[in-house]
C-alpha cells in the first residue's frame, strides 16, 4: 500500500544497568523501543523508527530533464561530429603512425597502514572524542561515545594512575588510564580500564621498552573501544598497542 509506514531498524548492546539512558538517548532522536532482552551482563534492545519518505515527484521531475537534456545533446554533437569525421579519423591516423601509444600511469593508492592510520580516532581528527576527555569520568558523554563507537579504534597520550592484579594473578592486572600525564593525580577524563591484562598484551612499543610498567608511566595508547559501566564509572578499552613516551 502506498501509505504503508517503513521503518528502519537499528540493534543496540549495552551493559546491565544502563538500559534506561540508552532508551532515552535512542528516543531523542526518534527511535522506538520494540523489543528488550537481557542477558546475563549485556540486555540487547531493538529500535526502529520510520523511514523518511523520498521526494520520489522530484527525483521524477529530475530524471525526466535529464534525459531531455542528454538527447539535446546528444543530437547536437551527432549534427556536429558529421562534418568533421572525416578530417578527425585521418588526423587520429597520421598521430598514430607518428606517437607510440602512451601507458596510462595509475593512481597510487593508500598502504594499509596509511588506511589503518586514517581509521583511528583521535582527540585531532574527532572532536567527540576531544570532549570526552575533558569530561567528568560518570558524564553520560562516556556512555553515548562507547555506545556510537564500540569496536572502533582510538588513540591518545595518557599515563597510568592506578594498577592491581586481577584476582588471584601475579603476572595479570587491572589498569586503570588517564589523559595528560599526571598519573594518580589526574583528575579530568575517563576512567579507561584494562582488564585482566599481561604486560605482553599491551604490546608495548618505543625506542626504550620496559620489562614492567607501573604507576605515573606515560605511553601513547592506542586501544579497541568496548563498553562502558555507569555503576563503576568505569570505560572499558582492550589495548592494541602501547607506545612509551
Amino acid at each position: 500500500m502506498a501509505d504503508e509506514i517503513k521503518y528502519e531498524y537499528k540493534t543496540v548492546q549495552t551493559v546491565r544497568g544502563t538500559d534506561g539512558l540508552v532508551i532515552s538517548k535512542m528516543q531523542k532522536d526518534g527511535w522506538e523501543l520494540v523489543e528488550q532482552a537481557q542477558g546475563r551482563l549485556r540486555s540487547t534492545l531493538n529500535f526502529r523508527r520510520p523511514k523518511k519518505p523520498q521526494p520520489w515527484l522530484l527525483i521524477g521531475s529530475a530524471a525526466t530533464v535529464l534525459v531531455i537534456l542528454a538527447i539535446v545533446i546528444g543530437v547536437a554533437s551527432a549534427l556536429s561530429d558529421g562534418g568533421e569525421k572525416k578530417d578527425e579519423s585521418g588526423k587520429a591516423m597520421a598521430a598514430a603512425s607518428e606517437k607510440p601509444s602512451a601507458t596510462p600511469t595509475p593512481t597510487p593508492t593508500p598502504t594499509a597502514a596509511e588506511s589503518a592510520a586514517a581509521e583511528v580516532i583521535t582527540p585531532e581528527n574527532n572532536p567527540e572524542f576531544a570532549a570526552l576527555l575533558k569530561a567528568d569520568s560518570c558524564d553520560e558523554a562516556n556512555l553515548d561515545f562507547a555506545t556510537r563507537y564500540e569496536g572502533q579504534t582510538v588513540a591518545f597520550n595518557g599515563s597510568i594512575w592506578h594498577m592491581a592484579h586481577h584476582g588471584d594473578y601475579k603476572t595479570r592486572y587491572d589498569i586503570l588510564l588517564g589523559p595528560g600525564d599526571k598519573g594518580p593525580q589526574t583528575a579530568v577524563g575517563p576512567g579507561f580500564k584494562y582488564e585482566d591484562v599481561n604486560i605482553f598484551g599491551l604490546k608495548l612499543t618505543g625506542k626504550e621498552i620496559p620489562d614492567t610498567v607501573g604507576v605515573g608511566d606515560k605511553f601513547r595508547f592506542v586501544a579497541e573501544v568496548r563498553e562502558f559501566n555507569a555503576v563503576q564509572c568505569l570505560f572499558f578499552l582492550h589495548p592494541v598497542s602501547t607506545e612509551v613516551r
